[in-house]
């Protein structure tokens, strides 16, 4: 197929990137309704069966475990794959577990043990998808366009964000986290069946290496000989986890006992949601030369919502935190996805956003678990200005490391470096989340 070019636009218009770009990011957004909702309705059917905030704690590292063990694989899998295949196998994967899961919550049979098992698929599903999805959507536009592209994507999916995350508070209040659970099932179904369609009969089939470990091998001299890189991903490693436990396991403690319920904390995390839709309209406009200078100042607000919820802040300031961080992670988000299509091969895309993400998965599961214990030991308030401190912490000390401060954007008359992809039209050769996910937290 012809190249997913984006054209010349003015102000905010989309690009026109397009077929692929257009199906990849319909199935963002469908995929960003139902996991938004599906994320909190998962944390109050634990709560709900009777489950406390350790049973919490441990259905959460129960989906983050097997994208530590998976990861990598999937990464070099997308890599040898076409990789809209592999997506849609992760999406099959991710419908079939939520649909389990929502069934056992409605018929008020879910155990502690089955709850963990079906999250622990739904995680398999996304270590494979998201290396795949990075790959995909990072292939997927050209040079000059690709923040703007990358902006454009992410406020779509954040745009989706913002009403899953007030309707499944608004569901959970209102009925079963069931039926929250059920409507991630379908839209994880839609998904797939529209990344099924994309076109990729004119892309040339990949030549095996020696092997999934010489692939990942070779992944790791990638990262590894970039300091920016491995040094972002450690700072990461450590801010996922903490957010993750922040906001997975003691921000709907909080709500329960501090806010009214799961629908403030539904409603501040749609605040989140506007937050990264406006930062990522800012980025359609601002493109700042030293990218990930900029992106690592951004970090810093990531520790407002922890020590929020520690006071913690009535309802409408943490919507109002939650809101700045939206915006501030957006800008962190669109720099690094800029940052990876300037200086990565093509060809090994994935690999890297493998690692990447394995770096920021890492810890997660046992921040998750060690949640409960954690509040049991020094109290939920003292852990959660740990998160906040921790954060600021490593942000502070990625910014040591020269090549961080001065990673610098290339314009259309700047040449790659040697074996990076350079600003002309390139072959779509799989397909593209985010969840919600391509791009961390964002």
């Amino acid at each position: 197929m012809r190249s997913a070019k984006p054209s010349p636009t003015d102000g905010t218009r989309t690009p026109r990137a397009g077929r692929n770009y257009g199906l990849l990011t319909a199935a963002a957004i469908i995929t960003g309704l139902g996991t938004h909702g599906a994320l909190i309705a998962a944390a109050f059917a634990v709560l709900e069966s009777g489950g406390d905030a350790g049973d919490v704690g441990l259905v959460a590292a129960a989906r983050t475990a097997p994208l530590v063990l998976f990861l990598l694989i999937g990464g070099a899998v997308a890599d040898r794959l076409p990789r809209h295949r592999v997506m849609v196998a992760a999406n099959a994967l991710n419908c079939v577990s939520q649909a389990v899961f929502a069934w056992l919550v409605l018929t008020s049979d879910a155990r502690l043990w089955q709850m963990m098992l079906l999250t622990a698929l739904c995680g398999t599903g996304q270590a494979f998808f998201n290396p795949a999805a990075e790959g995909m959507l990072l292939s997927s536009v050209d040079g000059e366009q690709a923040a703007k592209a990358f902006a454009f994507f992410r406020m779509s999916m954040h745009g989706a964000a913002i009403g899953g995350a007030a309707l499944g508070g608004a569901m959970i209040a209102a009925m079963d986290p069931g039926w929250v659970l059920a409507v991630d099932a379908a839209a994880f179904a839609v998904a797939g069946a529209l990344r099924a369609f994309l076109d990729v009969s004119h892309i040339p089939g990949r030549v095996p290496g020696a092997g999934l470990l010489a692939d990942l091998r070779e992944g790791w001299r990638e990262v590894a000989g970039r300091p920016w890189l491995w040094a972002v991903v450690l700072q990461f490693s450590v801010v996922v986890a903490v957010v993750g436990a922040a906001e997975a396991v003691y921000g709907p403690l909080v709500a329960r006992d501090e806010l009214g319920g799961a629908r403030p904390w539904g409603f501040a995390l749609a605040a989140f949601g506007v937050g990264t839709l406006l930062g990522a309209l800012l980025m359609m406009r601002w493109k700042p030369r030293r990218l990930l200078l900029a992106g690592t100042l951004c970090v810093f607000p990531l520790a407002l919502p922890s020590a929020s919820l520690a006071v913690p802040v009535p309802a409408a300031v943490l919507c109002g935190v939650m809101f700045v961080t939206g915006i501030s992670i957006e800008v962190f988000g669109v720099s690094w996805m800029t940052a990876l299509h300037q200086e990565i091969p093509e060809d090994k895309l994935s690999r890297v956003s493998a690692y990447d993400w394995f770096g920021s998965v890492a810890m997660v599961p046992l921040a998750t678990a060690a949640a409960g214990p954690v509040e049991s030991l020094v109290g939920r308030s003292q852990a959660l200005w740990g998160c906040a401190a921790l954060i600021l912490v490593v942000t502070a000390g990625v910014l040591f490391v020269p090549d961080v401060r001065n990673l610098t954007r290339r314009g259309p008359g700047h040449p790659a470096p040697s074996g990076a992809p350079v600003a002309v039209p390139r072959p779509v050769p799989g397909s593209a989340e985010a969840e919600g996910a391509v791009g961390r937290l964002g």
